[in-house]
């Protein structure tokens, strides 16, 4: 707790500053008004002891002006001049104990704590009306095969730690699920467990969402707002798509990563959280590094544990565990029997899933919705499902079989752009991915001059 003294008895203050400071708090003192206002302005504390008789100004005018600046801050006044309509004036202007001296230094004690424990009651209640619930946790991790199997126990092994984690693999493996089940193995399972998605939200505002705001620190910023950082206190946050975060946050992540500190945006109080980091991403970030788009510092911080979660192509004995869990779900969320039929799994099977399970999942949803039978058959499957052709190794689909991952993902992206005329909207969205994403591969595979009707160079929005 850090906690503020503005009393101008010398003695006192200094014996309280010194029987505090054994309970483990920060303690700041002062002798005037002028002093004590320029330190909660600086520090915002938690707690401020103060007494009404100061020899600039009056208490209850600091009192005033402090809760007008800072709504959160619990004050405990402690007096010798205390009179009843003091007393209530101070209570109507937010105190939240009145003390009169003298005092023994345990009942002080006990109003501290006392303070402290209401603020964080008001904060918690704040962060569940901005909206920032912990994330509701995910199924478990489906299948049976040898991939998914070391999965769990990689998870086993580096869930009860509360080692920082790098989740690697492509779009729609469950890196999120994988995320969910190491935070289920850890000894924080009962805090909150905090998605976010790095490459859904622009710069400014996925730092006002990690951080949080203080009132004024930009244009409509109308009150103090919690960051998902403070959110996950006690618990985990998850950063999902982590290579899609700007320089300027880098750092702000490696600092937090370092000294489990940050600043709000527009702030300069200094918040200590207790948080366990996993991250995620789909991009090589040690190609990144080389192109000066990823700090190392921050690589080597994220990449202490990583794991490569296997595309779905590689694990195909788990499509038919996939498929009937979100057939059972979807039966179960709508009343309905549907059941596959044999030829319908044996389609799944011998397509290569380039959406992962995320696209496993719509396909099966989409069969479920679309089917005329309970019994779904290989026809009632999207299209691309029933067409399945093998490759000819003299075809262009063939060749590409035998180019390098990123040749072959430059050619893709090619293919998809032309397809959606140059249109970038259009484009992310059948790839599955943001437009903030496609961007940058636009950039990284510089297409920005083969996107055919864009004079500037840039793909069309």
């Amino acid at each position: 707790m850090n906690l503020l003294i503005i009393d101008d008895d010398d003695t006192l203050r200094s014996l309280l500053a010194a029987e505090l400071g054994r309970f483990g708090h920060a303690i700041q003192v002062a002798a005037t008004a002028e002093e004590g206002i320029k330190l909660a302005q600086a520090s915002e504390p938690d707690v401020l002891l103060l007494d009404l008789s100061l020899p600039d100004q009056s208490g209850l005018d600091v009192l005033r002006r402090l809760r007008s600046e800072q709504p959160a801050l619990e004050v405990v006044v402690l007096t010798a001049h205390g009179t009843i309509d003091s007393a209530i004036a101070a209570m109507k202007m937010g105190a939240y104990e009145f003390l009169q001296k003298p005092t023994p230094l345990a009942a002080i004690e006990l109003a501290t704590r006392r303070a402290l424990e209401h603020r964080r009651l008001g904060e918690e209640n704040a962060r569940l009306k901005d909206g920032l619930r912990p994330t509701k946790l995910s199924a478990d991790l489906i299948g049976q095969g040898a991939e998914i199997e070391a999965l769990r126990r990689f998870i086993q092994k580096v869930g009860p730690t509360d080692s920082t984690v790098l989740l690697l693999g492509e779009t729609g493996t469950g890196k999120d699920l994988a995320a969910a089940a190491i935070h289920r193995a850890s000894g924080r399972r009962d805090h909150p467990f905090v998605a976010v998605d790095c490459a859904s939200l622009n710069d400014n505002l996925l730092q006002s969402e990690l951080f949080g705001h203080e009132r004024g620190a930009f244009t409509g910023a109308v009150k103090m707002r919690h960051g998902l950082f403070e959110t996950a206190h006690g618990g985990t946050i998850f950063l999902d798509e982590v290579g899609d975060v700007s320089p300027t946050l880098q750092a702000s992540l490696l600092r937090i990563l370092e000294t489990s500190t940050f600043r709000r945006v527009g702030g300069g109080r200094e918040i200590t959280v207790d948080v366990r980091l996993i991250a995620a991403t789909n991009r090589d970030l040690e190609r990144m590094i080389a192109g000066g788009r990823f700090r190392q510092d921050l690589f080597f911080r994220l990449n202490a544990i990583h794991v490569e979660l296997v595309p779905l192509r590689k694990r195909r004995e788990d499509v038919p565990f996939l498929a009937d869990h979100f057939l059972a779900r979807h039966n179960a969320r709508y009343g309905t029997h549907k059941r596959l039929a044999a030829d319908a799994v044996e389609a799944m099977q011998d397509y290569r899933w380039p959406g992962n399970v995320r696209e496993l999942r719509h396909a099966v949803e989409r069969a479920a919705v679309l089917a005329d039978a309970d019994e779904i058959q290989a026809t009632d499957l999207p299209r691309e499902l029933r067409i399945v052709a093998p490759l000819d190794e003299g075809s262009d689909e063939g060749q590409a079989a035998l180019l390098p991952l990123l040749e072959v993902e430059r050619r893709h992206l090619q293919r998809v752009l032309a397809s959606a005329g140059g249109h970038r909207a259009k484009a992310a969205a059948l790839l599955g991915i943001s437009e903030r994403s496609l961007y940058r591969k636009i950039q990284e595979f510089q297409l920005e001059e083969q996107v055919e009707g864009n004079p500037a160079g840039a793909a069309k929005r």
